[in-house]
């Protein structure tokens, strides 16, 4: 988790304190005045500034993303579900993502510091605006680059969290479903919730669902439950309990990954025409 937090900060540090002062520093100082008064134009001048630091800060942060993912390798095929490689704050560290990150946070910070001329003030709404979107993506956007997986799936020690009996008998037996899909280590799960043998959602989420199984007599009793959870595992399914999943296999890792950077390739390119539009039109 300490790698993977170097890795999702660098693409803000790179906007923050090279992309939001790389022209707002020139603007306030007036040194801008200087160079376009010597045979360089403005677009040229543009184009040197976002070339040679943008590709150096994608470089580096490409390369920190590499080294992440590979020292991590042997963590995240071993990981719980919550930080498993498809869990949105891992995924983000992880691959070629974090390339894109940092080539939209740094032509991000040029641009609100050409809008703002003012470095700190820049600095500050480069930092709002990014948090906003990298927020946005995992929650909004991301679930949805392809269409997300839903299948039903017996109960079983992998997706079931606790199956509660009481010992005086009697009472419902109840359950609590883990965030997993069996058969399915690693995926990305959406929504999972119990369904009874009808069909109808009894579940959701993180919520415990008392089962209409019996308590009294039978594989679920005290007494027949007594060292053998597993026979009355089998008796709810044999009822007819199921879990309804909704989720991104692992497999589509590296899709979203490409996908996901295209995205932000395409966020840095309509950034950047800004940019040289609004130095040649606007920018005095």
């Amino acid at each position: 988790m300490a790698v993977s937090l170097v890795v999702l900060l660098l693409p803000v540090l790179v906007g923050l304190f090279w992309g939001a002062p790389l022209i707002t520093r020139e603007l306030e100082a007036g040194t801008h005045l200087l160079v376009w008064n010597q045979s360089i134009t403005r677009g040229r001048w543009l184009a040197v500034k976002l070339g040679l630091v943008g590709l150096v800060a994608m470089a580096a942060v490409c390369l920190c993303g590499f080294m992440v993912s590979w020292w991590s390798d042997p963590l995240d095929k071993s990981a719980a579900e919550s930080l498993a490689l498809m869990a949105p704050l891992v995924f983000g560290a992880r691959g070629i993502a974090p390339m894109g990150y940092a080539a939209f946070a740094f032509v991000l910070g040029v641009t609100v510091g050409m809008l703002v001329r003012r470095t700190v003030p820049a600095m500050a709404l480069t930092l709002a605006v990014f948090a906003a979107i990298q927020f946005a993506m995992p929650l909004t956007v991301r679930a949805h680059l392809m269409p997300p997986v839903t299948g039903t799936f017996e109960l079983s020690k992998a997706n079931v969290e606790n199956l509660g009996i009481s010992q005086e008998g009697g009472g419902p037996a109840r359950i609590l479903l883990r965030s997993t899909v069996p058969g399915h280590a690693g995926a990305w799960v959406l929504s999972s919730s119990l369904v009874d043998p009808s069909g109808r959602t009894i579940s959701g989420g993180d919520g415990e669902a008392a089962l209409q199984v019996s308590t009294t007599s039978g594989p679920c009793s005290p007494s027949g439950a007594v060292g053998s959870a597993d026979a009355c595992m089998a008796e709810i399914n044999r009822l007819g309990y199921r879990q309804q999943a909704t989720y991104q296999p692992l497999e589509r890792f590296w899709p979203f990954q490409w996908i996901e950077t295209g995205i932000y390739a395409l966020l840095t390119l309509g950034l950047t025409w800004f940019c040289f539009w609004w130095f040649r039109r606007r920018l005095a």
